[in-house]
């Protein structure tokens, strides 16, 4: 592969505006040289605004531009399978959106299509390398709580309304066939994925999810139970038809000689309890959240670094969606 990796982006929604697209331009031996969405008017915008030198309103043509010697898949996790594959049969590396696909079926086969060609794959669970997350996971090394116990999350939601549902770009993301299922597939990810980082390989999970609001036709209340090697308890309770203002984004990490607690989505911080005292860490704020994840798989991608998130992790995480979901 060259010193510099070209990336081609299909995919031109807006998680590509400020949180990914721009650091393919920003990080150091990347550059982010064709776009595609089915859209041709929003590809030749995007590549405008952006300052993208090429279009396309065909992601095979993308991926076969001789220029682009790297893909990255931003599309709804619906067609995540059918161009990483595409990308994988070019011979080129591929980084794929969140949720990898749509189920672990689907990343079965993109994580052995990855191992069977020797053509690299990077799952973009970005939060893996952000600071806070760094840190957290480098104060459980450290034991800075003792002997990790358990770790319980909250995330509650209100229902979408009806206006939320008559927008495409949300509505989409409750649809199963595009999703693989509802919010719960949609944010879990992130914060499953960021249990495995901390805790390692998983023994056994189980959960059940519901729909209990009918707005859509995916789970909109999800409960799951896992249990890692190192025999960490994990509990999660998802939760997308509260009342109008409720809300909850936490989770709690309990040792045997302290705590963190911590948000998934919301402030930057981490509040550390030993010994009954509280110490809070902060952190300024990302402009573009997957720019330090997508600065190391440009290494990897260059030789210079061991993968971020291999396609083995990803389809980990989506055994997990599928266990907690599964009727």
């Amino acid at each position: 592969m060259s010193a510099q990796i070209k990336w081609g982006m299909i995919g031109c929604g807006d998680v590509t505006e400020v949180k990914s697209g721009p650091a393919f331009q920003k990080v150091p031996d990347s550059a982010l040289v064709a776009v595609m969405s089915r859209n041709a008017h929003r590809a030749e915008d995007y590549a405008h605004r952006h300052g993208v030198p090429r279009w396309y309103d065909d992601a095979s043509k993308l991926i076969q531009d001789p220029e682009v010697n790297a893909v990255y898949i931003a599309t709804p996790p619906s067609s995540h399978e059918q161009y990483a594959l595409e990308a994988i049969r070019a011979g080129k590396p591929v980084y794929v959106e969140k949720p990898m696909c749509l189920d672990q079926a689907e990343a079965a086969r993109m994580a052995e299509a990855s191992a069977a060609s020797g053509v690299k794959m990077v799952v973009a669970h970005y939060r893996r390398e952000q600071p806070l997350f760094l840190m957290i996971r480098s104060l459980l090394d450290e034991k800075a709580i003792g002997e990790v116990r358990m770790a319980r999350l909250q995330y509650i939601r209100p229902l979408m309304t009806a206006a939320e549902m008559a927008v495409p770009k949300t509505a989409w993301r409750v649809d199963p066939a595009q999703a693989g299922g509802g919010l719960f597939h949609d944010l879990a990810p992130h914060q499953l994925d960021l249990m495995t980082f901390f805790f390692g390989e998983v023994a056994s999970a189980s959960g059940t999810g519901l729909n209990q609001g009918g707005m859509y036709q995916a789970d909109d209340i999800v409960t799951g139970m896992i249990r890692f090697r190192n025999d960490v308890l994990f509990t999660g309770n998802w939760c997308f038809n509260a009342a109008p203002g409720v809300s909850e984004d936490s989770c709690i990490i309990t040792g045997s000689t302290g705590s963190i607690q911590f948000s998934v989505f919301g402030k930057p911080e981490i509040f550390v309890t030993r010994n009954g005292k509280e110490k809070k860490y902060s952190f300024p704020p990302l402009q573009h959240v997957q720019m330090p994840m997508i600065a190391r798989t440009v290494e990897y991608f260059l030789g210079r670094a061991t993968n971020p998130c291999s396609p083995e992790e990803g389809a980990t995480v989506m055994s997990l969606l599928d266990s907690f979901t599964r009727k």
